[in-house]
């Protein structure tokens, strides 16, 4: 990796230390406990709605190890104990209970926390979600951690650019304004970007779905490339009870106009918890 995707302070085991991580908190009122997706974090991926939800809630956004000033992992990251450190980012800040957000692999970390967290978890919006990584996901994933771990951030962000933009955005863009793209993608990465994209290959929680008893939002961007729109189908038609929202053209992370439309929906679903 480059100097600018390594750390000095990492976490020393598979468990990860709650109090080592970076956790955005904001607002008041119940409390909505966000998990962003891989190479993501709380600001690039919520960003375009945090003061709206945080007039009348408490946000909690604990950045994974490698994301924001979070330390990385020195072992493969597991899906138990960051949805373990990620509940408990809330639980250490007095709310006991709280809706979640959850964003691409933010999805699954949402679900097994349901799954293994079930009196703590009032509600779940899921969007451009995934129980397991499609095709094309993993393949996506294959290449960004090939990539990373040959130091080659140029082309790591040229696969991630191509995945979460749609066709439609793509096809407008010069060659110039592509390579702008693809620099503020490389410079934006965190340092766990692979560590991120390694564990999105091997998340499942398929044998969850059934099992769940909290309300639930799932939002599917049409336009989605990185995260098909038949995996936000088929978690909706699992979880027992829960509504799926189109989003007509959205990409995998959502433009302001797309992000509108889920704020307005999103806003309802949270009004009808307990």
């Amino acid at each position: 990796m480059t100097k600018e995707h390594t750390a000095a302070t990492a976490v020393s085991t598979s468990r990860i230390d709650p109090s080592t991580l970076d956790v955005h908190v904001q607002g008041s009122g119940p409390a909505l406990l966000l998990a962003h997706g891989a190479g993501g974090g709380i600001l690039p991926n919520f960003g375009q709605v945090l003061d709206d939800l945080a007039s009348d809630h408490t946000l909690v956004g604990p950045h994974y190890p490698g994301a924001g000033a979070s330390p990385l992992p020195s072992n493969p990251l597991e899906l138990d104990a960051l949805v373990d450190a990620v509940v408990e980012a809330a639980v250490s800040r007095g709310h006991e209970r709280f809706a979640l957000l959850g964003e691409s692999l933010g999805s699954a970390v949402s679900v097994r926390a349901a799954a293994r967290h079930p009196d703590r978890v009032t509600g779940m919006v899921l969007t451009a979600g995934f129980a397991v990584a499609d095709p094309v996901l993993s393949f996506a994933s294959d290449l960004i951690v090939r990539f990373g771990r040959e130091g080659e951030w140029d082309s790591a962000a040229r696969v991630a650019i191509q995945s979460v933009l749609t066709e439609q955005d793509l096809s407008v863009l010069t060659a110039e304004a592509l390579e702008t793209a693809v620099g503020a993608t490389r410079e934006g990465m965190p340092p766990g970007m692979v560590d991120h994209f390694d564990l999105v290959r091997r998340v499942d929680v398929r044998g969850e779905l059934a099992r769940l008893s909290v309300p639930t939002l799932v939002v599917m961007p049409t336009g989605d490339r990185l995260v098909l729109p038949d995996s936000s189908r088929q978690l909706a038609e699992a979880i027992p009870g829960a509504t799926l929202l189109e989003i007509p053209g959205g990409a995998h992370i959502l433009g302001e106009q797309h992000r509108k439309l889920w704020l307005e929906h999103v806003r309802e679903f949270l009004a009808q918890l307990p």
